[in-house]
């Protein structure tokens, strides 16, 4: 068994005078989550007193991770200071695929600072998709002078190895056992991270998204790659022994469908994908399609939410579109598939982030150092 993961967000701090580090993180990842509280409110959230909320929000202020703006006021008795996250920090975020390369520059409060993409005719090999990461980011660098980029987050559609960020496996993009890591952090003069672009995701969702707030969920992301996902347990993301978790498109929903990449039949994202989505559309028959599609998500669902227990389920990609089109047929067939009456109450909604959800997510990833240990790490 991997060892018990961190929470999403930020728990209660500590009067103990030993967790001055503990006290500084769960009130930055406070700040950072919320996108500002007031000082009377980090006070109730934290379970601090007042001067000692003071003092650590002046000590992120001096390390230009947090400022105060106009004090809030709420009635009789001295207005309390509003604590927002440092305009001008950012983290790189990229994002290569098999139909192309996205980079953005987030800040905190999860906030897309700057968004490019650059379309390619193929998928690229692991030198070439950090090397037209590394012009992006200079382009966006260029056009947001004054920035400190503090971190990099790189999210691979695959697996990855979450010791140490090895691509193990992207079948669709041809990659196997590729270290981008340490030839990232050369590049962007930062510590970097690669992640699975699905678990990058549901972080994003979790935090910032439609999972807010919700301690049990499933997140199901549908791409050019295929299906990915990833699962929130008790307010943790599940991550495996190897940080494989969460590989939901190799469901199997159909035993006599096609061979998958993978080598096995029948996966779900086999027959729910944009490919034949988009041959269906060209020959007329789309709506059929759709139908299709929808019976067979609904049934990798409900073996997931078996599993599971959860009490929602997020859909990104273009499964969101899917839902949006045929959702009451995906509710049918989750229904018929599912353990009753496992999925009764669950609510299946789409993803709140859209096509930014992968960059917050990984950048979020990219950012546990810095909120674990805010002023070694923004030093």
């Amino acid at each position: 068994m991997s060892a018990q993961r961190p929470p999403l967000t930020a728990g209660r701090g500590t009067r103990n005078e030993g967790t001055r580090q503990h006290n500084l993180s769960t009130l930055v990842s406070l700040v950072h989550h919320s996108g500002g509280a007031s000082r009377a409110e980090l006070t109730r959230l934290t379970g601090l007193n007042r001067s000692t909320v003071g003092t650590l929000v002046a000590d992120l202020a001096t390390a230009g991770l947090v400022f105060e703006d106009e004090p809030e006021v709420t009635g009789a008795g001295r207005p309390s200071p509003v604590v927002r996250p440092a305009a001008d920090v950012a983290v790189l975020a990229v994002n290569p695929d098999i139909d192309a390369v996205e980079v953005g520059l987030v800040g905190l409060g999860g906030r897309v600072i700057a968004h490019d993409r650059r379309e390619l005719s193929a998928p690229p090999e692991p030198e070439a998709a950090l090397a037209i990461a590394a012009d992006m980011w200079r382009a966006l660098a260029d056009e947001h002078p004054g920035l400190r980029l503090l971190a990099a987050g790189i999210a691979v559609p695959g697996l990855v190895r979450t010791a140490d960020g090895l691509v193990v496996r992207a079948p669709h993009l041809k990659w196997h056992d590729v270290d981008l890591a340490d030839a990232a952090a050369e590049a962007f003069q930062v510590p970097t991270v690669v992640r699975n672009d699905a678990r990058a995701s549901v972080v994003a969702e979790s935090i910032f998204g439609a999972g807010r707030g919700v301690s049990d969920l499933l997140y199901f992301n549908g791409s050019a790659s295929g299906i990915g996902g990833g699962a929130v347990v008790d307010g943790s993301v599940l991550v495996g022994a190897d940080g494989f978790a969460g590989e939901f498109g190799h469901t199997l929903v159909n035993p006599g469908g096609e061979v998958c990449h993978c080598g096995r039949t029948g996966c779900l994202e086999t027959e729910v994908n944009m490919q034949r989505q988009q041959a269906a559309a060209d020959a007329g028959t789309l709506d059929a399609e759709l139908d299709r599609q929808a019976s067979y998500l609904g049934r990798g669902m409900g073996n997931v939410v078996s599993a599971f227990n959860p009490s929602s389920v997020v859909l990104g990609g273009f499964l969101a579109d899917l839902l949006e089109a045929r959702g009451e047929e995906i509710a049918a067939s989750l229904q018929g598939h599912a353990f009753a009456p496992m999925a009764d109450e669950v609510r299946v909604v789409p993803a709140q982030l859209g096509d930014d959800r992968v960059l917050v997510g990984v950048a979020e990833l990219a950012l546990r150092p810095l909120l674990a240990d805010p002023l070694a790490q923004a030093s």
